[in-house]
């Protein structure tokens, strides 16, 4: 019968008996009548039609009325039924007792009970009722009862057997429900209806333990099985519920649980590879820590969360149930204390390797023992005892003239141990040894992670006899740290404490025939660089690319030829950087005599080094000529672009440590390019032995940080190299640059491209100067352009004219190395080049390495979205543009670098290519490189620019002003 859901209306939920499914809910919306009262106008109502009646529904209703949907035969047998029978067909084909299948049975019982549990739960408030055999949901009203009843077991043993039967209490009262009609609803936990009220029980009392009494007093167990039924039945009763007993007795034990961590061992297991490889390395065996709770003489582990525990003891013909009533909250307690300190054992054993759980025990025993908690040490640790008392070390580190001389006590309790025994066994990784009463100390894990590194660097001194240890002066910065950390007493200089603090080295005077001006943070560098003299210590300059690591070094070297007059140092740096070094020189310290030792035609005599203060080569001729160099003795070595020394098994690489010195620098502007072996190779070169051997170092920082992203390794590694390497980024020295920073990066070419540019310019030549010598000849300036185009594009590269060449360009090798650097450091760059070709051939080489970029030329159709690209995108670093298309109405303001890959005729259209980085919005300082080929024109081209605009105080503004102004003798220096 339809119900309005215009005129009052009210929910119930009715019990129904379902032939196979037994007791199920349903949900009905009733109509009310004039008087309030349910009348017999009535509807089912489901979650499809529910918001129809929502004015008469709460929250509650809507999750009753599903899970009253999902109970329904339809909705039950949906999950299991493949073949699509009807639901009442399907049902009968699983229970029949000769097609029934058991499994699904108790799949579709099992839910049923989750469903009745939760409906049962949150009935309270609503209305429900017994449905009639008619289908009338309100034939029978059951009453909700609002408190939950007791249940009392009842045993009485007597001569011949046991009588178990259960008593219910509601309110104190004993109620009376046998042999009433009553019935379960709900097994799990039990919901029973008696007399039309439902009740609920304290401690979710199974239903089954109900079920069997409905009808019957008591149940008899028989003598002969009484016992098993005792261990295996009652004392779960006992454990769980209330339990009256006659003939046997329960005795109950109350104490506060005494903590015990207990120990056990767990051997280690041999490491495996990713291809199930057993290598000879094993793991460190483990200690189990498990934590019981002792009440009296009952333990019982943390793990195992029981309110109580029962325990059956038979003395002769009698019986008595111990049941131990545990204080969980107060276990919980020892279990979040243990917890804080590093080890959660609330719910499992938890285990550590050995050295680092006596370390755990090492530095948290005292608090162990104010809390009351034991440490017990299990009969199954391989027949050892282990010592578990107090084990302490104390370092102290003094400066000596050359050398830190180091001290250390070692005590386990009362025992003293040697030192040089504990520093051999942390080194070989060993944590075990016996002291003198037997038991066996393990050295703390905190040991290893605090004082590996120091340990490794010691080095036993010679013509001692007592085994002291001594520590290299450039292994400060880890003694510091150390000290930082409160594992060692330090004793240091006044001055070498400074170098912990780089801003209080102090402020040395420029050498007077150093020629030029440093900016501050230059002038610290210098600082920096005089204090590592000083010391006799190596140095890295790595310094961003474009701050002046040159200049600063050249500061350096006009000093020592102050000092050590007659020494002569050693510049290494790749062959295309020479030329610039010598022209840097020249500019900033015309004093220091310079010899370049380089090309094919070099005399091999370091005897001629003598008379030089410095001497310019390559890592080339370093590798092909170490046998002869390495008799010289320099004052200083300096390796430019140190990358270059970045793999230690390479032959330039051990060629360079051949050479003999008395100070070493080197200048990079990546330090790390690859890994952290990179860092070594390098750091290993200026300081031997800083960071140890390549297997030591491989142990102590490169796996931990590489492949166990361990960064305490890491800070360590940066404490240790830290007063070694001076590295300054363009944002931190932002406001000692100038607005922009103009360098010129002189390009050397390779021997194909010379070939190549020789036989064009020989060729322009001849027809120039033929042509000059006829008078009235009008296309003399046509030849001369077209001639210097093709040579200013062989100069770039020679595939600008020639599509067939196959070779390579110096000056696309020295555009890539930059590229290289600034987009490792995170810089973006803007590259101008006048020949759209060249952009193209850059663009082929980023393609193939699958670097980002934004390009622009004439062709180009959404300039906006190429420069968004560049300016909004961090992984897009580059931006191509051609001078044409790019030289006006572009504000590319997130460009830190811009390269000019070719030199322009005017002058004032390359500003404005560099303005349209460098203009309003720019926060960054922007650090031009113009790119000129040594030895051509642009270099010609460059200096005639200069020249002339002197002269003329003008400016040449186009390429027709610019050869009108060129003299015979101009053309001919050009072409020479």
């Amino acid at each position: 019968m339809k119900v309005s859901s215009e005129k009052p209306f009210e929910i119930i939920y009715a019990i129904f008996s379902h032939e196979y499914l037994g007791l199920l809910f349903e949900s009905f919306v009733v109509q009310l009548d004039e008087k309030g009262r349910l009348s017999f106008a009535n509807q089912n109502i489901s979650s499809i039609n529910a918001p129809e009646f929502a004015s008469g529904l709460d929250e509650m209703d809507y999750k009753l009325i599903k899970w009253m949907d999902d109970m329904q035969q339809d909705a039950v047998v949906k999950k299991f039924n493949t073949k699509k029978l009807k639901p009442k067909e399907y049902l009968r084909k699983i229970y029949d007792p000769k097609t029934e299948n058991k499994t699904i049975q108790e799949l579709i019982e099992t839910k049923l009970e989750n469903l009745r549990a939760k409906i049962l739960d949150n009935l309270k408030g609503k209305r429900l009722f017994e449905m009639g055999n008619d289908g009338n949901p309100i034939w029978k009203e059951i009453n909700i009862m609002p408190e939950k009843a007791s249940v009392l077991f009842h045993f009485r043993r007597n001569e011949d057997n046991t009588h178990y039967f259960p008593t219910i209490k509601y309110t104190g009262e004993k109620l009376e429900w046998q042999y009433k009609n009553a019935y379960l609803i709900c097994h799990e936990p039990a919901w029973l209806v008696v007399d039309n009220r439902l009740y609920s029980f304290q401690k979710d009392v199974d239903g089954k333990k109900l079920q069997p009494f409905l009808n019957k007093k008591f149940i008899v167990i028989p003598r002969k099985v009484e016992k098993q039924y005792y261990e295996k039945f009652v004392t779960q009763l006992v454990s769980s519920f209330d339990v009256y007993a006659k003939g046997f007795d329960i005795n109950v034990v109350r104490n506060q649980p005494a903590a015990v961590l207990n120990l056990s061992d767990l051997p280690g297991m041999p490491k495996t590879d990713l291809f199930g490889n057993q290598s000879e390395e094993e793991e460190e065996d483990k200690i189990v820590f498990d934590l019981k709770f002792q009440y009296g003489e009952y333990e019982f582990r943390s793990e195992e969360k029981k309110d109580n525990n029962v325990k059956l003891e038979q003395i002769e013909d009698y019986y008595v149930f111990h049941k131990v009533i545990r204080d969980l909250e107060k276990e919980k307690t020892y279990g979040d204390y243990l917890k804080e300190l590093g080890l959660p054992v609330n719910a499992s054993k938890f285990s550590l390797a050995k050295s680092k759980a006596f370390g755990w025990i090492n530095n948290f025993k005292e608090n162990l023992e104010q809390k009351g908690i034991q440490i017990r040490q299990a009969d199954t640790l391989k027949g050892k005892r282990y010592f578990i008392g107090h084990a302490h070390i104390s370092v102290e580190v003094k400066e000596n003239i050359d050398w830190f001389d180091v001290h250390a006590l070692v005590k386990f309790g009362p025992y003293e141990i040697p030192f040089h025994k504990i520093r051999k066994m942390l080194l070989q990784g060993k944590s075990e040894f016996e002291l003198p009463n037997g038991e066996i100390a393990v050295i703390p894990n905190s040991w290893f992670v605090n004082y590996s590194e120091m340990f490794a660097f010691l080095e036993e001194q010679e013509n001692v006899t007592d085994q002291a240890l001594v520590l290299k002066k450039h292994h400060i910065a880890l003694a510091q740290e150390l000290q930082e950390s409160n594992l060692l007493q330090l004793t240091l200089s006044r001055k070498l404490q400074k170098l912990r603090d780089f801003s209080q080295i102090e402020d040395y005077d420029l050498p007077p025939t150093f020629n030029g001006k440093l900016r501050p943070y230059q002038k610290a560098g210098y600082n920096w660089l005089r204090f590592l003299a000083e010391y006799k210590f190596g140095g890295c300059l790595a310094d961003d690319m474009g701050l002046g690591k040159t200049v600063q070094t050249l500061a350096l070297l006009a000093h020592q030829k102050e000092v050590s007059p007659g020494m002569t140092s050693l510049l290494v740096m790749p062959t295309s950087l020479i030329y610039n070094w010598e022209l840097e020189a020249k500019k900033f310290t015309p004093g220091l005599k310079i010899m370049t030792y380089t090309g094919t035609q070099r005399i091999k005599d370091t005897k001629r080094f003598a008379n030089y203060d410095l001497v310019l080569t390559s890592y080339g001729i370093i590798r092909m000529d170490i046998d002869i160099l390495k008799e010289f003795y320099f004052n200083y070595v300096i390796l430019d672009e140190s990358q270059a020394i970045k793999n230690p098994g390479s032959i330039i690489s051990k060629a360079v440590g051949e050479l003999n010195c008395r100070q070493k620098l080197i200048l990079t502007g990546t330090p790390v390019e690859n890994g952290t072996m990179d860092l070594w190779s390098q750091m290993n070169f200026i300081n031997k032995g800083l960071l140890g051997n390549q297997n030591m170092f491989k142990k102590q920082f490169l796996l931990p940080i590489e492949k166990q992203n361990d960064m305490d390794k890491a800070a360590k590694l940066h404490a240790l190299i830290k007063p070694f390497i001076l590295r300054r980024l363009k944002t931190q020295v932002a406001t000692d640059l100038p607005e922009k920073v103009i360098n010129v990066k002189y390009s050397t070419m390779t021997a194909d491209q010379e070939k190549a540019y020789e036989e064009i310019k020989g060729y322009y030549r001849e027809k120039i100067v033929k042509e000059m010598s006829i008078p009235g000849l009008r296309n003399q300036q046509f030849t001369l352009l077209r001639g210097l185009t093709q040579l200013r594009q062989i100069a770039n590269h020679p595939r600008l004219t020639d599509k067939d060449y196959s070779s390579d360009s110096g000056k696309l090798e020295d555009v890539i190395h930059m590229l290289h650097a600034t987009a490792s450091e995170g810089h973006k760059v803007l590259i101008f080049s006048q020949f759209v070709r060249h952009l193209g051939i850059v663009r082929e080489y980023l393609d193939e390495e699958k670097m980002k970029y934004a390009y622009l030329d004439g062709t180009t159709k959404d300039r906006q979205a190429q420069v968004r690209s560049f300016q909004e995108d961090p992984e897009v670093k580059i931006f191509l543009i051609s001078l044409k298309a790019g030289g006006v109405g572009l504000n590319l303001t997130a460009a830190e670098y811009v390269f000019l890959l070719d030199p322009w005729w005017n002058p004032a259209v390359e500003a404005q290519a560099i303005d349209r980085a460098h203009r309003i919005g720019q926060e960054n300082k922007v650090i031009i490189y113009k790119f000129i080929t040594r030895n051509t024109v642009e270099e010609k081209i460059m200096a005639l620019q200069e020249r002339k605009m002197a002269l003329a105080g003008e400016l040449i503004s186009t390429e027709e002003s610019f050869m009108k102004s060129l003299s015979k003798e101009d053309i001919e220096a050009l072409l020479d």
